[in-house]
């Protein structure tokens, strides 16, 4: 363990700083991971403007996003053998250099292949930070302040989603695609900055950093990112290509997964680090929580995918009124995810997941009822009520899967629920789409079609309510993530 005396020692931040000190690492680490996922949304107001500017397909332009996605998705799984092996300061800021170093790439990038690798590079630097603020929040936070300090942390990272794109919409009008990768600069400065001033140089557990310690999982890692890429290439495939090479990705997909299981099992029988520990499955609140967070993505990303188009294409409303529309419920994400975040002090965290999961499936059922002469207040209500679901899952799904593990599979079950949560993500949008595509076949209905074609609605409503249904399979696994609440040890 680090010397008491060195100035990044853990003992000596907390000497330094008294009782506030985990508020202001956990400040440090928020600020970060706005960064990270505002890079991930904000993008998307300039793909119109990049596309024009270097002449591109949608399909091309769409792997802006997609190339992001699956950059996070994978590089999650390296961050608990990151914070081992480099602790918990140079693992942040490092990801936040990348990131920073991203977006000023990104933003002065000439050529369209330089851009993707900008893009790559932050959506590697995005899935490194994200599993962390749970680790520390664990570690850091007694029992009964986790759920305000998850609630807290929350609401400042829900807001960055959703003011972001209406000032990026601002920035593309103003001075052009390339401000928006300069977004993440201010934010990424003033995170390196919290970093060597308040995170420890720690590892998880207040241990120190192994810098000879176990080789990274190198072909856990390459299977890993083969599984994910070929199961989102199928998906898209399947939406728009041929079934065939569709089948075989998602084929390939499958062997990847399966090679990946054993391998991962062969290295723990062999006492070797694995990219994913296994035994985290054998916590039943964790895998029960793991289940929730792949269906919660798959919902949640989806809808995000579904609902603007629902309320240009199906209800002909303008973009800048379907902005407006969202921002209320933005707003209101932000208030319930503080308040909720209180709430999981004091009640337990199953029973605020089951709200949330039937309120986001109540707001989508309720979707179906919506006309293009329904009231604009039906939509701000269904809307906003979906956000309060999402706010009692947000703050609560990670404290009831993780509360219960051992300390030293804290980073670790951070890590792998964060991967499921993106991985679900970013099928959800595909298979969104794939549903959407297939019910306006059948009720011979096209999305560019002018005027309210009911037929199109009702293509929108049978997917709306999809998503409730898998909301339901959600609750009954997030019923089961009762446990034990444990205290934890040092940071």
């Amino acid at each position: 363990m680090p010397a008491p005396s060195s100035p990044g020692s853990l003992a000596a931040l907390r000497a330094r700083h008294g009782e506030r000190y985990r508020w202001l690492l956990l400040l440090s680490v928020m600020v970060g991971t706005m960064a990270a996922i505002m890079s991930s949304t904000i993008v998307n107001v300039a793909i119109p403007d990049m596309s024009q500017h270097f002449a591109l397909g949608q399909a091309r332009a769409q792997w802006v996003t997609s190339g992001f996605m699956v950059a996070t998705t994978v590089s999650m799984l390296t961050t608990p053998w990151l914070l081992s092996r480099y602790g918990y300061r140079l693992t942040y800021a490092g990801a936040m250099l990348v990131l920073l170093l991203g977006g000023v790439g990104g933003g002065f990038a000439q050529d369209f292949g330089l851009v993707l690798v900008a893009r790559v590079a932050e959506g590697l630097a995005a899935g490194v930070v994200q599993p962390i603020p749970a680790v520390i929040i664990l570690h850091a936070f007694q029992p009964h302040e986790q759920g305000r300090a998850s609630g807290i942390f929350g609401m400042g990272v829900v807001l960055a989603p959703a003011i972001g794109p209406s000032v990026g919409g601002l920035l593309v009008d103003w001075f052009g695609w390339r401000s928006i990768f300069f977004m993440v600069v201010p934010l990424c400065l003033a995170s390196l900055w919290l970093a060597y001033k308040f995170v420890p140089v720690t590892a998880p557990g207040g241990v120190e950093a192994n810098r000879r310690g176990a080789p990274l999982d190198w072909r856990g890692l390459l299977l890993g990112t083969a599984g994910t890429l070929c199961l989102l290439n199928g998906l898209v495939t399947l939406h728009g290509g041929s079934a065939s090479e569709a089948l075989g990705l998602l084929a390939a997909s499958a062997v990847s997964v399966a090679a990946f299981i054993a391998w991962q099992r062969r290295l723990l029988h062999q006492s070797r680090k694995p990219l994913m520990d296994l035994r985290l499955f054998q916590y039943r609140p964790f895998a029960m929580g793991s289940i929730v967070a792949f269906i919660y993505g798959t919902a949640l990303f989806g809808s995000t995918y579904l609902l603007p188009v629902f309320l240009q294409m199906g209800l002909k409303m303008s973009p800048s009124h379907v902005g407006t529309l969202m921002l209320p419920a933005g707003l209101v994400l932000a208030v319930t995810i503080a308040l909720v975040g209180r709430l999981a002090d004091r009640r337990p965290t199953h029973l605020l997941v089951c709200t949330g999961l039937g309120l986001l499936a109540l707001s989508f059922a309720l979707m179906v009822c919506v006309s293009p002469v329904s009231p604009l207040w039906m939509l701000v209500a269904f809307t906003a009520l979906g956000r309060v679901g999402l706010g009692f899952i947000l703050p609560s799904l990670n404290l009831g899967a993780l509360r219960p593990l051992d300390r030293a599979l804290i980073s670790q079950g951070s890590s792998a629920i964060g991967f499921l949560r993106m991985l679900g993500g970013a099928a959800g949008v595909s298979l969104c789409g794939i549903f959407l595509e297939w019910r306006l076949s059948a009720h011979g209905a096209t999305l560019i079609s002018g005027g309210a074609d009911p037929a199109r609605l009702a293509a929108f409503a049978e997917t709306f309510l999809v998503l409730a249904l898998l909301c339901g399979v959600a609750l009954v696994a997030a019923w089961r993530l009762r446990a034990t609440e444990g205290s934890r040890g040092p940071l």
